[in-house]
């Protein structure tokens, strides 16, 4: 089940944001930036909200910027969650978008860059994406991932973790509690031939890194140093 907080503050989307174009890729509409012949590629899997909202894409164009190739999927085939419809039915969409089915839709993604020509892949995940991240740490389709308050992780998640992996969590989240999270972090640190980080943002709450409000500048500033983290993770490890 996911948290509350996870529904919390909706995105203001604005498809035609970002410098990038949406195309079809792996069969899913799809947002992608940077240069298309750049052997280095990151996945972008979106919150619940999907992947128009324009922090991510904003955040897609600054990765794309550092030299990777950056494609930000539509895992919920045009229907994100939509706290404005009365009607709006959580158990029936969670049913619909599980992990299974964004795990399977992210293979393809990175399927078709190694296929175009990418030789290195990482991967991040907010909330519900962040689900996704983990179970594709636990194989060897990707170089690294990072998870920015990701949803309901357990141990036996994190136990399958082969590739590095950078969690990245709010003070205040009910989904993934900083003792949770520094629990993960405990558990990693025991493979020394893993890398792995585990970090807790202070007075930020569940998906401050892509639902802040651009005119606070104490949200601005927790989000991009955020932004930051993820952004060396994988220039250390996706190259």
């Amino acid at each position: 089940m996911s948290s509350s907080q996870c529904f919390e503050n909706p995105p203001k989307l604005t498809p035609a944001s970002g410098a990038g174009t949406v195309e079809e890729f792996a069969g899913l509409k799809t947002y992608l930036t940077g240069s298309p012949d750049s052997n280095l590629a990151i996945l972008l899997i979106s919150d619940i909200f999907g992947f128009e909202a324009p922090n991510l894409r904003k955040l897609a164009d600054k990765v794309a910027a550092a030299g990777f190739c950056v494609v930000v999927p539509d895992f919920f085939y045009g229907d994100p969650v939509d706290t404005n419809n009365p009607q709006f039915d959580r158990e029936s969409w969670r049913k619909v978008h599980n992990a299974e089915k964004g795990y399977e839709d992210a293979k393809l993604a990175i399927a078709a860059l190694k296929s175009k020509g990418a030789s290195s892949i990482g991967a991040a995940g907010f909330c519900w994406g962040g689900r996704i991240v983990v179970k594709l740490a636990s194989s060897c389709d990707i170089k690294a991932g990072v998870v920015l308050h990701p949803g309901r992780l357990t141990i036996d998640d994190i136990k399958e973790v082969k590739v590095p992996i950078s969690f990245l969590g709010a003070e205040f989240d009910h989904a993934s509690p900083p003792e949770q999270l520094k629990e993960f972090g405990e558990l990693l640190s025991q493979n020394s031939e893993l890398d792995s980080s585990v970090k807790i943002f202070p007075g930020v709450h569940h998906g401050w890194s892509v639902r802040y409000n651009d005119d606070d500048e104490s949200a601005v500033k927790s989000a991009e140093e955020a932004h930051n983290d993820m952004l060396n993770w994988f220039t250390k490890h996706v190259k």
